[in-house]
């Protein structure tokens, strides 16, 4: 196939872009290389497919109407996968105009390439933090999400909420994965698994929120990645049990529409997840014990059931074989 892959130098979308060009797919890839984070890592991710004979580079910002729509015109790829969104609870504090230049009107933009250049399925970053302030575990993709607690969360209800409506009006197949708290190899410096090695590497103390008492949902990348890939292969179809007086918001009745949780299932508690770290790296961690941070949640817990039932797949890796993959390359990456 021919696929757009948005964000192809971050983390998810550079592991996904090597997993479909390996299977000898076309890969178009977006992304504009910002200072979110270090864009060194970002360089570096695309050294590994940059030479790829099946990989074209778009280096464009999603928000940019003109350029994005002249790659659906010049490529016209049969599936496309957004990955690419301004990521981070916290960041989503300061600086929320990022959330909405990207997450929304880049989306927005996207959408309209799949409406006009027809697109058999849109594949799309959601998240876990949609959940907000629901309690009811584990997290289930049929309950509501109406109360999410920072505008990153909210745009990523916002994104499910286009799909929709554009699987509605225009027929196109949308699938939203809720993704629950990625980590692996190559992963991002802002996650808190990559900041606690550089720290304990470094002798530093490390800030542990909610003094350790969260519990997540952490799914390694390769195990992310697979899951894509599957529903990728599989459009979302319309549901025919759908009932409008009692509607589930994972699917739609007339609407190729479907939502999906990608997570491991089997939620860590943080303090355990430091201290298979800690086993990893030979060190133990200093730590600072604060309390919870504005926009985050105490815990998440993903419902995976319809993604094994629909997809024949469950995320498997454990934390002690992901972190010591993450520890080993960290190292080698970084010299130390």
């Amino acid at each position: 196939m021919k696929v757009l892959i948005t964000g192809t130098a971050g983390f998810i979308g550079n592991e996904l872009a090597i997993q479909l060009l390996n299977r000898g797919d076309e890969v178009i890839g977006i992304d504009n290389i910002n200072d979110y984070y270090d864009i060194n890592l970002k360089l570096a991710r695309l050294d590994r497919i940059k030479d790829h004979p099946g990989f074209t580079e778009a280096r464009i910002d999603m928000k940019d109407r003109e350029p994005v729509e002249e790659l659906f015109k010049k490529h016209k790829p049969q599936r496309v996968v957004n990955l690419a969104a301004q990521a981070g609870v916290r960041y989503s504090l300061e600086n929320p105009h990022a959330y909405v230049d990207t997450n929304l009107v880049g989306f927005t933009n996207i959408l309209e390439g799949c409406r006009h250049y027809d697109v058999e399925h849109l594949v799309y970053a959601s998240s876990s933090s949609v959940y907000g302030i629901n309690t009811k575990m584990p997290y289930s993709e049929h309950h509501a999400v109406n109360h999410p607690v920072s505008l990153y969360a909210a745009s990523k209800k916002a994104n499910e909420l286009m799909a929709h409506t554009y699987s509605h009006l225009y027929n196109i197949p949308t699938t939203g994965l809720r993704f629950f708290t990625v980590y692996g190899p190559w992963g991002r410096p802002d996650m808190a698994f990559f900041k606690f090695t550089q720290k304990i590497l470094a002798g530093e103390p490390i800030d542990v929120f909610n003094y350790g008492k969260h519990r997540r949902d952490f799914t390694y990348i390769d195990d992310i990645v697979e899951g894509v890939v599957r529903v990728l292969d599989k459009p979302a179809k319309p549901d025919p049990t759908w009932d409008s007086n009692n509607p589930d918001p994972a699917t739609a009745a007339v609407a190729p529409y479907k939502l999906y949780n990608i997570g491991n299932n089997e939620p860590v508690e943080l303090m355990h997840y430091i201290d298979v770290l800690e086993q990893c790296i030979g060190k133990k961690a200093e730590m600072n014990m604060l309390p919870l941070q504005p926009g985050d949640v105490p815990d998440t817990f993903a419902n995976v059931e319809d993604l094994v039932n629909d997809m024949g797949y469950k995320p498997d890796t454990t934390v002690e074989e992901g972190l010591k993959n993450f520890v080993e390359w960290y190292k080698d990456y970084y010299k130390v």
